[in-house]
């Protein structure tokens, strides 16, 4: 203990692992047990000696103000330490079972785990060791986790780790979106261990109602830091406005005003503290500037097949609304910590046609310039690697600069304004771009533009109070993961999400007890995003037992009261090595592109030769028309008796193939199958909105324009009612309550 005085204003407390050190109406500090950092006591208070100089430096001084200890850090950071900053790690998983188990395992002192008698989940891999230490790294993407403990002991490993590298930089770890749930899960199951589930973003959309996402932000953000998680990659407000998107429920729909309100209640849910930053908070990177939802035929930018947004309607403006009117208008905290630009080309909307992440103008003159933007920009994973296939979702995605070097890329994207670099580890191309600069500005402009760079990464850190403690208590986490009311506020929420479309006769809600058939559900094999190879199946598609709490199962449609199908949205693919350029379809039969462009909007990749990527007059097919086959066979088996289809939607769908065959037909959002029957059986009134149209036919999709919203003809059922955006039913009719006045566009 240095600079002892007889006047202590602080008590230590044991923690199995690390010490906690609360100060008296101060700053509570968290230290590995076995760390090298020592504490430095000032006017009684107790400080940690970070940097380990035996002095108090004023980064190290908690009762300073954030920038001025920002800034004198900065000062202190040889130019590795900053480059080892604007890393962004790969994937790293925490668990021994799925599929980030396996694409993502490291090694253990050379051995796979399973090889290794010594070593456990929670342990530091050989490559997190070198990343961490040789690289400098210390934003680190979190993917799955084993458990609660296991999340915990390797949060705690990590952090000491770095605490005895050089300056003591804690980590800064991060998560994709982890609370949307499973079919089959019961909304208390995760008790004592899991997180709560709530439905996608796009079923929180759906409740039009922000102050559902503000509490999903302010209960995710708790679970997060439950799990040691200080950023959040999320949200995902680019407006939807190509229906065929594969992205599209990751968003709050194609509405810019609703979109807006939900980014604004989003990020201020998981930022807010009691009084702004603090430890409780998450940083939001929000995704995507300055909008990925126009794709050109809905083709998405993780394959280079899908690499260019286009903006036939000319309404770039419109999709910047999320980010101007949301994300950046917050209450508390002021804007969103983080953006993160996707991979599109935004083509013909700025001077160069390059991916957003190397695009000076979408950065340096729009964000930064006319938005004055000053929080950290962080490309999209894998944006400075090499590409080598058309259709690979595992591959560089260096659109627009395929021709540069690694070290060209990384160059380019920090004079475009980025300050980080998603899924690189190694810091020897972040160096590369600084020798780059020296030679062609000077050593004074390249160490001033990789501060700029270094003060906005730790203020992400310092914001959320991991310079003072970034260590977990497992018994603090364990009753945070798997709260009832947290697990049951995420249940109310898919509830609320769930959109009733047609109830034929008043069909429902029907009554508990009743007899119900439940057809099979068949899939052909396909690939995931990945390329991982899914194998065909059938099998039942939910679980008996909650079937089973709400009504008698039979196997005999004869002894049915009713039937419930369940289904999904039409899933196909709009690229193939073999056929070249498809038409996605939204409908569930073989559907053929007759009105498509003649010549695409954009076009060019230096894996092809033809910079036409139409597909006019070409067939695609669905992976599950077998949903059609069973809802119209279920109809023909069940007579006139109530057939009632629930629709997981992660695109709009053409219904017109199977309406007029179904009583009731409720959308949802991944909502678990106990909230769909509360209320297919009354216990809950429907409440979900369309956040989107559903398309009256393929012909509408297809000459719709990519960017602009609510521009399709909706379909319109046997009954009259209008699947327009912001149409929804309850138990009485149509839904036309305040919701509706607010965001429903006037035709």
């Amino acid at each position: 203990m240095k600079g002892a005085s007889d006047l202590k204003k602080y008590t230590a407390i044991d923690n199995d692992t690390y010490v906690l050190i609360e100060n008296e109406n101060g700053a509570t500090l968290g230290l590995a047990k076995d760390s090298a950092v020592e504490i430095l006591e000032s006017d009684g208070f107790a400080f940690k000696d970070l940097n380990k100089n035996g002095r108090l430096d004023p980064y190290e001084d908690w009762r300073l103000p954030m920038e001025e200890r920002i800034a004198d850090l900065v000062s202190q950071l040889p130019i590795e330490e900053i480059a080892g900053l604007m890393l962004y790690s790969g994937h790293q998983s925490v668990a021994t079972t799925g599929r980030f188990a396996e694409m993502f395992a490291g090694t253990y002192d050379g051995l796979p785990l399973a090889e290794n008698n010594q070593a456990k989940i929670s342990d530091i891999t050989d490559q997190q060791k070198t990343f961490l230490k040789e690289d400098r790294l210390r934003h680190v993407l979190l993917t799955a986790v084993e458990d609660t403990e296991a999340a915990v002991t390797w949060n705690n490993q990590m952090q000491a780790f770095v605490e005895n590298l050089d300056f003591g930089i804690p980590i800064n770890m991060s998560s994709d979106p982890r609370h949307t749930s499973e079919a089959n899960t019961e909304f208390n199951a995760g008790s004592g261990g899991d997180i709560s589930k709530w439905p996608e973003p796009l079923g929180l959309a759906a409740t039009f109602n922000p102050d559902v996402v503000k509490q999903f932000g302010e209960i995710a953000s708790l679970e997060y830091r439950a799990l040691g998680i200080t950023t959040a990659l999320s949200p995902q407000v680019d407006i939807a406005t190509e229906p065929r998107w594969m992205r599209f429920n990751g968003t709050f729909g194609e509405d810019g005003e609703l979109s807006a309100d939900m980014a604004k209640a989003y990020c201020e849910g998981f930022q807010n503290s009691d009084e702004g930053w603090g430890s409780e908070s998450v940083n939001a990177m929000v995704k995507h500037w300055p909008g990925g939802g126009s794709g050109e035929a809905g083709r998405d930018a993780h394959y280079a097949y899908g690499k260019y947004a286009v903006y036939p309607g000319n309404n770039f403006d419109e999709h910047l609304k999320p980010f101007t009117d949301g994300a950046f208008k917050l209450d508390k905290t002021g804007s969103a910590s983080a953006i993160m630009p996707y991979y599109t080309i935004s083509y013909n909307q700025t001077p160069s046609n390059v991916g957003n992440g190397f695009n000076s103008y979408l950065i340096q003159n729009l964000l930064r310039g006319e938005y004055k933007y000053d929080g950290v920009v962080c490309t999209d994973w894998n944006i400075t690697h090499d590409n080598h296939s058309m259709s690979q979702f595992i591959s560089g995605k260096s659109w627009g600069v395929e021709e540069k070097t690694v070290e060209e890329r990384h160059y380019q994207s920090i004079l475009a304004g980025v300050d980080q670099f998603g899924g690189n580890n190694d810091l020897q191309p972040v160096l590369a771009a600084y020798e780059m600069g020296k030679e062609h500005f000077s050593e004074a402009v390249m160490r001033n533009r990789f501060e700029q760079s270094a003060h906005r990464l730790l203020r992400n850190i310092f914001q959320t109070g991991l310079f003072e403690n970034p260590y977990l208590s497992l018994v603090k986490s364990e009753e945070t993961c798997g709260n009832p009311a947290y697990m049951q506020a995420g249940f109310e929420a898919q509830k609320k999400s769930v959109v009733l479309l047609k109830n034929k006769t008043q069909v429902l809600p029907l009554a508990k007890k009743l007899k119900v058939y439940i057809p099979e559900r068949t899939r052909p094999e396909t690939f995931d995003w990945f390329g991982k190879k899914i194998p065909a199946t059938r099998q039942f598609p939910v679980d008996k037992q909650i079937i089973g709490k709400f009504y008698e199962l039979v196997e005999e449609p004869a002894e049915a009261d009713f039937a419930l199908v369940f289904i999904e949205s039409p899933q196909s693919v709009a690229y193939t090595e073999q056929a070249g350029y498809l038409p996605i379809s939204l409908q569930y039969r073989p559907y053929t592109a007759k009105l498509a462009r003649e010549t695409s909007i954009a076009g060019g990749d230096p894996l092809e030769e033809l910079t036409n990527r139409t597909y006019k007059n070409k067939m695609n097919k669905t992976t599950n028309e077998s949903d059609l086959d069973a809802v119209l066979a279920t109809r023909k088996l069940m007579g006139d008796k109530p057939v009632i289809v629930c629709l997981d939607s992660a695109n709009p769908t053409v219904v017109a193939e199977f309406e007029t065959a179904v009583d009731g037909l409720l959308v949802h959002f991944s909502a678990t199958t106990q909230a769909l029957l509360t209320i297919i059986s009354g216990e809950t009134e429907p409440s979900g909105l369309l956040p989107f149209q559903m398309p009256a036919s393929m012909d509408v999709v297809e000459t719709q324009k990519e960017d602009v919203g609510h521009d399709m003809e909706p379909y319109t059922d046997e009954l009259g009612h209008v699947y327009d955006f912001a149409y929804g039913l309850d138990f009485s009719g149509v839904i036309a309550d305040e919701r509706v006045l607010r965001y429903k566009k006037a035709k």
